[in-house]
């Protein structure tokens, strides 16, 4: 809002020194024509030089605002000299009205800096006006219409611009709003939707299972069959934990694996060391998912533990399971978009040991 406020100054302040007080200044008699001519190329350069950025919608820099400043200031001052004491406030002095111009081109954005640079400009040209010789009351009549119709319109502009500025601001506050509340429905209708995806990949595994037992094709009383129920039932359990709001979410859903293996009779030690440590959702579906394979296979006794350090997070599972003790070390290794989780697993007679590890 700004830099359209200072577009607009740029162009009154041009059109007004060129148009309005060029003219008073080659037809109206002056004590020193060159110091008024001078004032006016002085006052022309501020705007030229101010173009550079105002066009460019870019703020004015300091060192611009200062000089072009301490610039009009001494322009004025010349512009007031040349002309003649019993002339003031009337055409042959231009420059009265045309600074306050310059001065809100330069000093916009620094309203209180501004106001008082208006009213010392003010009081200096209403001072040498009195100061010059005793004024009748028709001169200082119409040095106050001068003065009041200027300060009027100086302070219509700065309101107007500080209205401007407050309702722009609050339009961004509310676009900045609204988009913040799209944002999370956006992101809520993702999260919705990836744990339909989620849920509907789970199901699509247990429906089967389901099916079978449903029309007898699977028999519940076979260790294959029970053993997947009970890997069915562990991942569903570890999905439906994904969504709690816990503190420490790995060890949420772990809690939740072993308590399914619990309810199967298996005795499971669990333990957990190190500092919580945030591991993404698709990281934890890695660690946990060979975890929830070996406690479904395990039958009467099961070691978890879970170690947390500032590089890696590891998680480790003896059980005991029907195994061939011939099948040797089997390792594995799963890559994830959040780092690489490497899953390691060992059959030693009857017991099954597993580990899984992410390095952060």
């Amino acid at each position: 809002m700004d830099a359209t406020m200072r577009t607009v100054l740029l162009c009154v302040t041009v059109v007004l020194q060129l148009g309005l007080s060029l003219g008073p200044l080659f037809t109206e008699e002056y004590r020193s024509r060159p110091l008024a001519t001078g004032a006016f190329a002085a006052l022309a350069c501020v705007p030229a030089v101010c173009s550079w950025w105002v066009l460019r919608q870019r703020p004015l820099p300091a060192a611009v605002t200062a000089g072009g400043t301490a610039v009009v200031l001494a322009a004025a001052f010349c512009a007031t000299a040349a002309v003649d004491p019993g002339r003031r406030f009337q055409a042959p002095d231009w420059s009265f009205g045309l600074v306050q111009w310059h001065l809100l081109l330069l000093l916009l954005d620094r309203i209180r800096l501004l106001v008082a640079v208006l009213a010392a400009h003010l009081t200096a040209s209403m001072g040498t006006f009195l100061v010059a010789g005793p004024p009748d009351r028709a001169a200082i009549g119409a040095a106050c219409t001068v003065a009041f119709g200027a300060v009027s319109v100086q302070a219509a502009v700065i309101v107007i611009s500080r209205l401007l500025r407050r309702r722009s601001r609050e339009a961004l506050a509310v676009a900045d709003e609204h988009d913040r509340l799209e944002l999370r429905v956006l992101t809520a209708r993702q999260w919705e939707q990836h744990q339909r995806t989620l849920f509907a990949g789970q199901l699509g595994t247990t429906l089967p299972l389901l099916a079978g037992l449903a029309d007898g094709a699977l028999d519940p009383r076979d260790e294959d069959t029970r053993r997947r129920c009970a890997l069915a039932a562990t991942q569903l359990r570890r999905l439906f934990a994904e969504n709690d709001e816990t503190p420490d979410p790995l060890v949420h859903e772990m809690t939740a694996c072993v308590d399914v293996a619990e309810r199967r009779g298996v005795n499971v030690s669990f333990a957990v060391s190190g500092a919580p440590v945030t591991v993404p959702a698709q990281v934890r579906r890695r660690l946990t998912g060979p975890v929830a394979t070996a406690l479904s296979a395990a039958r009467g006794r099961a070691r978890v533990s879970v170690l947390r350090t500032g590089e890696a997070v590891r998680i480790a599972v003896v059980t005991d399971t029907d195994t061939d003790t011939d099948s040797g070390p089997r390792p594995e290794a799963v890559t994830t978009a959040d780092g690489r989780v490497e899953v390691v697993s060992d059959h030693y007679g009857d017991f099954l040991r597993l580990e899984a590890l992410w390095r952060r």
